[in-house]
């Protein structure tokens, strides 16, 4: 019988004292210790393992737990004498921004304060003799509910200097999660205030402080050096296609295939390869989500066990207002057809919406995109991106459908429609769903110029996907004939039971046409002309079998013909 799996145990002590299921990633503390970095960020996707390594970090390092060296007996780090030596040998500072996650500014910064007045709590004991001077005894009153960002900014090394003055050490300073209130900042519209902040907060705590010995720090994102790293040129960065901590984070297929055998499980083996493998961190391959894996272990069930995140919202906004070539993009993604990119591995959070290799890099950073080929042309590396594994798919699928669902549209009486052929019904549908969805897409409402509100119908194609990609092959702007059409569902299975459908989009502009009507004409007329039948016919499919429609769209109002 396997041990205890504990969901959400993230706290490195409780886990070894209590025997609950634990893969040995102590590995991590012997490779950053001799790597020897200053400060060292590692960005991983979320729930890959990085609360529970900083917990394994401070409880080795700490003085605090100096003497409970049983925590790691039978571990990779206490197999040397050296490393044994070292456990309990530091004072620690340890800070999580996990939890900070404000709609305002002023909440955000709370929440960072609030983290701060803790920390000093737990060491308000340096209070104690005479050790400090009166200067450093004042700092512990100055963290409060009102305190200034200046002083806030100083806090961590304030901290740090009251703590070598009572040890004689210098000080590990470990941050956890430390990209969450900035990606807060961008969802709600305060990043130049919080990035300031922050950028001041780190260059106090991890740039300018003679007290600090190493510092760690963990999040999703790599963040653009000239926003919040601008002056830190000591920090050695460790991203997805780095090879340092490869195996330190995410399971491998031996440790997955150890766990399986634990709990008797070897047979599910394939599945959960299917499920939750996929992840690549340096050249290192076949790494799996431990929490997936950590789940399907205690339910013993195939299902997609990541819960929706702020990293899944910024994802879901960055494509639903995406253009539409990025909608494009997620259609051949979600069809298994792979994205080919220049991909940055950091995330500059002002080019995010604007350009489309940002969208890619958030998406890659967070663990929904793999890189299956990489390129070098001289300039850029050039990717080649998929989804990572069939638990990722299925939340893309969920995401777009959410799009509709939200909205209390009745986005499945128009499929219904769409596929009868009910013109009066997916006019009425459409129409509806216009009124509702367009604003929500970020599409603008111009009948013709820059702002073209296709992006709200390449939404629409990835509902198509995610309803019909069963019995359909959806495709878009592909070649076909003399041009190249918007949308073609060719049906999968018997092609002669089933119509197929050619779907072109046109906005109205007033110098060629006078009425919606003329604009809906002009689109059918451009199947007919451009013959993108062809594709369909040259498959098998007979040409009374495929219908056309034509969408004309003026602002919010739509036409369907």
């Amino acid at each position: 019988m396997g041990r205890v799996v504990a969901i959400g145990a993230q706290d490195f002590a409780s886990i070894r004292e209590n025997g609950y299921f634990y893969v040995d990633k102590t590995g991590f503390i012997k490779e950053w210790w001799e790597n020897g970095d200053a400060v060292t960020l590692v960005a991983r996707p979320r729930r890959f393992g990085k609360t529970l390594n900083m917990s394994m970090a401070e409880q080795f390092f700490s003085n605090q737990y100096a003497g409970r060296g049983s925590l790691f007996e039978g571990l990779a780090v206490w197999e040397e004498e050296k490393y044994r030596r070292l456990q309990g040998a530091f004072p620690v500072l340890s800070l999580s921004f996990a939890g900070v996650k404000g709609r305002t500014y002023e909440d955000a910064r709370e929440g960072i304060i609030q983290n701060l007045i803790d920390l000093y709590g737990k060491f308000s004991f340096l209070l104690q003799g005479d050790v400090l001077s009166q200067q450093e005894q004042s700092y512990f009153t100055c963290i409060q509910g009102d305190v200034s960002d200046t002083v806030a900014a100083m806090s961590l090394y304030r901290l740090a200097i009251c703590m070598y003055r009572y040890y004689g050490k210098k000080v590990i300073i470990l941050l956890d999660e430390y990209d969450t209130p900035l990606q807060e900042a961008y969802l709600h519209g305060y990043w130049d205030r919080m990035a300031e902040f922050i950028q001041s907060f780190f260059n106090y705590a991890f740039k300018t402080n003679p007290y600090l010995e190493r510092g760690l720090l963990t999040g999703i994102t790599r963040v653009g050096r000239e926003s919040i790293f601008s002056d830190m040129n000591h920090l050695a960065v460790v991203t997805t296609t780095t090879e340092r901590y490869a195996g330190c984070f995410g399971f491998t297929q031996q440790e997955v295939r150890e766990a399986l055998g634990e709990y008797g499980l070897l047979g599910m083996e394939e599945g959960i390869r299917e499920w939750y493998d996929g992840f690549c961190f340096g050249s290192l391959k076949n790494i799996y989500n431990p929490w997936s894996v950590t789940c399907f272990l205690k339910e013993k069930k195939f299902k997609p066990y990541w819960a929706n995140t702020s990293s899944n919202a910024l994802v879901s906004r960055l494509v639903m207002q995406g253009t539409a070539q990025v909608k494009m993009a997620m259609e051949d993604l979600l069809e298994n057809r792979p994205l080919v990119a220049a991909v940055e591995e950091e995330t500059v959070f002002g080019q995010l919406g604007k350009r489309e290799d940002a969208i890619w890099s958030l998406l890659l950073a967070s663990g929904y995109l793999k890189v299956t080929e990489s390129i070098f042309d001289g300039d850029n590396y050039i990717y080649h991106l998929e989804l990572t594994n069939k638990e990722i798919r299925l939340m893309f699928h969920h995401m777009v459908r959410a799009w509709f669902s939200e909205r209390d549209v009745p986005y499945r009486e128009f499929l219904q429609a769409f596929l009868h052929g009910d013109l009066e019904y997916m006019n009425e549908y459409m129409n509806q769903i216009s009124e509702a969805v367009f604003s929500f897409f970020d599409t603008g409402n111009q009948p013709s110029g820059c702002s073209h509100p296709e992006r709200f119908y390449h939404g629409f194609v990835l509902g198509l996907v995610v309803e019909l990609a069963g019995e359909y092959q959806i495709l878009s702007n592909r070649e076909s004939g003399f041009g190249r059409y918007d949308v073609v569902l060719e049906p999968l299975g018997d092609r002669r039971r089933k119509p197929a459908y050619v779907l072109e989009f046109k906005v109205r502009n007033p110098r060629r046409e006078k009425t919606l009507e003329d604009t809906l004409k002009a689109a059918l007329a451009q199947i007919e002309e451009r013959k993108y039948d062809s594709g369909l016919v040259a498959g098998g499919i007979p040409k009374d079998q495929i219908c056309h429609y034509g969408f004309a769209f003026e602002g919010k109002r739509v036409l369907i013909g």
